[in-house]
């Protein structure tokens, strides 16, 4: 039956060891660490890539604007399994009237099953070419949340990596230690029972 005495480390004792210390206070350090830096490195991280992709954001929405558009030609038909009801999208040739451009073409993505003749929206940049729609909200926050999650996950396996490996040298430690201490023991004991 083994017996736990919680706290051996940090009172004096005859059996504790320099190495005992040490690992002690590089565990608390190690918890201190796990239990505040990684919450911080996330809130962090995703408070740098909030104002990253903030930014790129209101850039897109000054360069990019939206026109209607009339689809030139039919999509592709719906597949059958299509994912949480979603249906994919695909590139298919679209015209609008530009003011004082007159009738341009480009291509655009629009839902699978679209007819020719339907209207759409197409996002333009300055020069008048079909670019992808500017990054949505949520696409900001789930960049954002995800950075996050990902450099807090980062410094609590780092963390946990590093006790591993402090626990394993610090053992390896404390039994060299024993190992010293008992050759100097050893023979005195050996000499009382034989």
């Amino acid at each position: 039956m083994r017996t736990r005495v919680r706290g051996w480390r940090w009172r004096r004792n005859p059996l504790r060891r320099r190495s005992d210390v040490i690992e002690a206070w590089t565990a608390l350090i190690l918890a201190l660490l796990l239990c505040v830096g990684a919450p911080l490195a996330g809130v962090v991280a995703g408070l740098w890539a909030y104002g990253t992709v903030h930014a790129t954001q209101v850039t897109q929405r000054a360069q990019r604007h939206e026109v209607p558009a009339v689809l030139v030609e039919d999509a592709p038909a719906a597949a059958p399994s299509t994912q949480n009801g979603n249906q994919p999208l695909y590139r298919v040739k679209v015209h609008w009237t530009d003011p004082g451009k007159g009738t341009r073409t480009a291509y655009a993505q629009v839902p699978a099953g679209s007819r020719q003749g339907e209207r759409t929206e197409v996002w333009l940049d300055a020069r008048g070419h079909g670019v992808a729609p500017p990054v949505s909200d949520a696409a900001v926050w789930q960049h954002s949340v995800s950075a996050g999650v990902w450099a807090a996950g980062g410094v609590a396996g780092t963390v946990l990596l590093s006790r591993a490996v402090i626990r394993r040298v610090a053992e390896r430690h404390r039994m060299a230690e024993w190992e010293a201490e008992w050759a100097r023991t050893g023979p005195e004991w050996r000499r009382h029972t034989a």
